[in-house]
């Protein structure tokens, strides 16, 4: 569910509107006299193009050209922002980078964003990037998000949980917004579902209402309530592709000898014979992008003798800001990009001109019966296939090599399922309750989730606490919706404030928020395992959560030479970025030892503080959490910064403990 939204500063004036210019070559430029003129006729506008078309960069300037935006405020008049949404942090701050260096404005200036842990807007900026899951957290102080003139729903088609729910809480909105304008952008051709959710009505001359025509009969699915007629929201469609791109299929059978590595190496060598021109690569996950990174980087060392190598790079959501970057800068010769679905839909890679396409993701599915989300590998659909095609045709005549046979693309789904039909619904629930939003069931849903599913919800709710026998509020739930987070994991930190282990328990939250903190190199896999060893707790795997904090405070602590970051396999970096923002380094250290010191009170004690507020989270019969991605390898991930940071500034809050934070009614939030 929604991220916190940091804190925002103070009003200032807006600034002023630079020159706006529309790139040509784009294919959104050709038809934006078109969008502007149902933008200015229609509250809903939806967008459909082919990641590439420019729709992304193009439509908020033009926004702005439209008079929207604080730019565009008169004096003495409120001016309100344009919101425009990313499913992925990667993107939003990309994006915005992107249209402010269009705009030849500083970051944060004209246009800026807003993520998780990062804030790059001025109080005067008319541009605002975010996560959808930003907007959200705002709709708890902004119901009727009064802040926004215009919304850009970008990458709506990725159908994720909170693109749902925002779509559908917009359309309860607008009604009491005219002034409100809502784009919604969509990369494959399923906008017809995106335009009749937005419909309007329009009357309908002499038709009688519901049951009152002769044959008493009612209305079909398309109508309104009262007989009139139900009109979809303007659909615009732009192209994508500039030039044509040829398919190839090389589907391999993976054994001992040949498997994915060796096909994707096969793969490049074939494209490179074509021509010059840069590969992108296509992969589930981190760790097979690292794996066929090595693998790539001894293929090539052979190919390659005495000659300059190809440059090989990675792209995935948790890279820094600077291995980001290096993906958008030309380089001057041959690059191979290895991706996740990052780079199919919501970021496009200069100079593409070949694909290769593993043909699977992560796909994450709640379990019913162990109640744990799960990430699985699992084939894509017919048009992620397409859009991955789409990236190489930007450039020159492209090629995708598909590592799978036509026939089993022909098997595919045609679209991805939404995440709503395979999410755990217990957040959703709950913060519809808390906004008053009215019963699950009656939200109007792009596609409304499985009754089993909702039941579920409402089961683990009542299980928390968080609501009575008649599925109401009850106090604990309305404090468990003030947490941007599982609504169990929410519960654990309530139950630790009472139990006086909150900054214990702040620690195990925040492990189980984020993927595995442990790095697990391929080529020192048994010496890392036996250094992991270090951080073991035979009673509960959560303890062994909190020893590793230790050891990450004691880290930051130590001098630079003498920082046991250097000896374990935890990548130092990302951990020295973690540390919170305060203007005092004396206070924050201190502070943090304080939370180190507790920490080993509680380890000493048994934990038996620990344990009681934990019982909420699916454990083996040893105690130990069974929240793992599916393959043992996968298990072990590179230490994020966002860890790190949501503990530290949950406890460390302008000098004070997060204990006493909560005793004075503050509750800890992801900011």
């Amino acid at each position: 569910m929604p991220e916190t939204a940091p804190r925002t500063a103070a009003p200032a004036p807006p600034r002023s509107l630079p020159p706006i210019r529309f790139p040509e070559a784009l294919p959104v430029s050709a038809r934006r006299d078109e969008i502007a003129e149902a933008v200015q006729r229609h509250q809903v506008v939806i967008v459909c193009g082919e990641t590439g078309s420019g729709k992304t960069t193009q439509l908020p300037k033009l926004m702005l050209a439209l008079g929207r935006g604080k730019a565009n405020a008169k004096p003495g008049e409120r001016g309100r922002l344009i919101g425009h949404t990313q499913p992925r942090r990667i993107a939003a701050s990309s994006v915005a980078k992107r249209i402010a260096d269009e705009l030849e404005t500083p970051l944060g200036e004209v246009v800026g964003y807003k993520v998780r842990f990062q804030d790059r807007l001025t109080s005067g900026a008319s541009v605002k990037l975010m996560t959808d899951g930003i907007l959200l957290a705002e709709t708890q102080t902004d119901p009727l998000l009064q802040a926004y003139d215009t919304l850009i729903i970008d990458e709506a088609h990725e159908r994720s949980l909170n693109i749902d729910f925002l779509l559908g809480y917009l359309r309860q909105i607008l009604p009491k917004r005219p002034d409100l304008k809502v784009i919604v952008t969509s990369a494959t051709i399923d906008a017809d579902r995106f335009a009749r959710h937005f419909g309007s009505v329009r009357p309908t001359p002499d038709r009688p209402k519901p049951g009152g025509a002769p044959s008493g009969g009612g209305d079909s699915a398309e109508r309104g309530a009262w007989g009139h007629e139900l009109v979809p929201a303007p659909v615009i469609q732009v192209s994508g592709r500039l030039f044509p791109v040829e398919q190839r299929w090389r589907a391999f059978e993976e054994s001992r000898e040949h498997d994915l590595n060796d096909a994707i190496a096969d793969a490049v060598d074939e494209l490179w014979r074509e021509g010059r021109g840069d590969v992108l690569v296509f992969l589930p996950g981190e760790r097979e992008i690292r794996e066929a990174a090595d693998h790539l980087r001894k293929h090539l060392l052979q190919q390659h003798r005495g000659g300059p190598q190809p440059e090989i790079l990675p792209l995935f959501a948790r890279l820094s800001q600077t291995e980001q970057d290096r993906v958008f800068q030309a380089g001057n010769g041959r690059r191979i990009v290895l991706a996740t679905n990052v780079a199919e839909t919501s970021l496009t890679v200069p100079g593409i001109r070949y694909v290769v396409d593993a043909g699977t993701a992560r796909v994450k599915r709640y379990s019913y019966r162990n109640k744990v989300e799960q990430l699985q590998v699992e084939p894509i659909s017919q048009a992620a296939a397409n859009q991955r095609a789409g990236r190489c045709g930007r450039v020159a005549d492209g090629i995708c090599i598909r590592l799978y046979d036509e026939k089993d693309y022909a098997g595919r789904p045609r679209f991805t399922d939404p995440e709503i039909l395979r999410s755990s619904l217990a957040g959703v629930i709950l913060r519809m309750k808390a906004l008053g939003l009215g019963d699950v069931e009656a939200f109007p849903f792009l596609e409304p989730p499985p009754k089993k599913a909702i039941a579920d919800g409402y089961a683990l709710l009542n299980e928390l606490g968080a609501t009575d026998d008649d599925n109401a509020l009850t106090a604990i739930g309305k404090e468990l919706a003030r947490l941007p987070l599982d609504p169990r994991i929410g519960r654990m930190i309530l139950a630790a404030r009472d139990r006086q282990a909150l900054a214990e328990v702040l620690v195990i939250a925040s492990a189980l928020s984020v993927q595995d903190v442990r790095d697990r190199p391929l080529e020192q896999q048994q010496a890392a395992d036996q250094k992991h060893k270090l951080f073991e707790d035979e009673r509960s795997e959560f303890v062994g959560y909190v020893k590793l904090w230790q050891w990450i405070e004691l880290d930051a602590a130590t001098p630079r030479t003498r920082r046991p970051c250097r000896r374990r396999p935890v990548r130092r970096t990302a951990a020295a970025r973690a540390r919170p923002p305060t203007s005092s380094p004396t206070a924050s250290r201190s502070s943090a030892c304080a939370s180190t010191s507790s920490a080993r009170a509680a380890c000493e004690s048994g934990a038996t503080s620990i344990r009681s507020c934990t019982p909420w989270w699916p454990s083996t019969a040893g105690g130990s959490t069974v929240r793992r991605p599916p393959t043992s390898s996968s298990t072990w991930r590179c230490w994020p910064g966002c860890w790190a940071t949501w503990v530290a500034r949950a406890t460390t809050r302008t000098g004070t403990s997060a204990r006493a934070a909560s005793s004075s009614g503050a509750t800890p939030a992801r900011t």
